[in-house]
């Protein structure tokens, strides 16, 4: 049994949350229900950023591609979800295993990184607002985001190769609502050291510098903030930041959730934890960002009810 590799290894159990019939019906129901509201919450901050030409600033362009990698994150992850919660078979092939992982961990590392750069363009907007046309003009905005996908499709594709020189034997069940690193490092009964070294290396540098990036950003921004005279231009300048804090918060609060705690303490009960960043947090962007923003309020209306509608 332990002279077996990963070849022959031919499919995954993935277990999920619950194993009972009437507990997996009500996590359908919900499942589906945070499902549909992630995607059309997503979709319509798309459709009204690229149909309304006001929109069309660096801060909604960055605003668009977040929602549409919580899009595509979701759609990587729950509809699988879905299925086996309505089937008695509850496999994933090897192959469809590994190529969750890697879209799971590109988008995760994407995400981090669009949140820096939309950091960095909070950044200059309010503390250098002068030379924001020029400082944040559309060649950088696009160079900056094919960075942020360069870097991510890299990490992604740097574990998952790793990935694939991991034996598994002995258990194929999951625990989890999809294929998850830790969870497959868990299964694996060969030597996974080398893939403990490079996850805490490359980890550090795809979300610890775009966090202490995203710190040091805000530090400035408060030090800007508080100098202006003006209690209502003070708030107004900290209302075009209150989002983009509000969701960094979320988004590494559930990661340090599941992600800051020894691999050998992993538990099935921080599949509770991998919820929240997998499936609570792209369903509550859109509504944190749209709350009280007027801009896409107008926008939304335009859309919908036509150039005559004043938001």
């Amino acid at each position: 049994m332990d002279g077996r590799n990963h070849s022959t290894v031919s499919e995954f159990l993935l277990l999920g949350l619950s194993e009972s019939p009437e507990h997996q019906r009500v996590l359908f129901g919900m499942f589906l229900s945070m499902y549909l509201v992630t995607v059309v919450g997503n979709v319509l901050i798309i459709l009204a950023i690229g149909s309304d030409s006001r929109l069309h600033t660096p801060m909604y362009f960055f605003l668009a591609n977040l929602s549409f990698t919580d899009l595509f994150f979701v759609t990587n992850t729950i509809p699988k979800m879905l299925v086996n919660l309505q089937s008695q078979n509850k496999a994933i092939s090897y192959a469809g295993c590994l190529t969750q992982l890697y879209f799971l961990v590109s988008l995760v590392a994407l995400d981090n990184l669009i949140l820096a750069t939309m950091a960095y363009d909070r950044y200059v907007a309010i503390c250098r607002p002068l030379h924001y046309t020029t400082a944040m003009s559309p060649r950088l905005c696009i160079s900056l985001l094919a960075l942020c996908w360069a870097l991510s499709v890299l990490y992604s594709l740097i574990h998952t190769l790793l990935m694939t020189k991991v034996t598994f034997c002995g258990s194929r069940k999951i625990h989890y609502i999809f294929c998850e690193m830790y969870v497959l490092l868990r299964l694996a009964c060969s030597n996974t050291q080398i893939n403990h070294t490079v996850l805490i290396a490359t980890g550090s540098f795809i979300f610890l510098t775009p966090f202490g990036f995203m710190v040091m950003s805000y530090v400035w921004i408060v030090r800007a903030i508080l100098q202006i005279p003006s209690a209502s231009s003070k708030y107004k300048a900290f209302s075009t930041c209150a989002s983009h804090l509000a969701v960094v918060s979320l988004f590494y609060g559930t990661l340090c959730m599941v992600y800051l705690k020894p691999l050998d303490t992993y538990s099935m009960k921080d599949s509770v934890a991998t919820v929240m960043y997998a499936v609570v947090t792209p369903m509550m962007n859109p509504f944190i960002y749209s709350l009280r923003n007027k801009d896409i309020h107008g926008a939304l209306g335009r859309f919908f009810l036509g150039k005559s509608f004043r938001g």
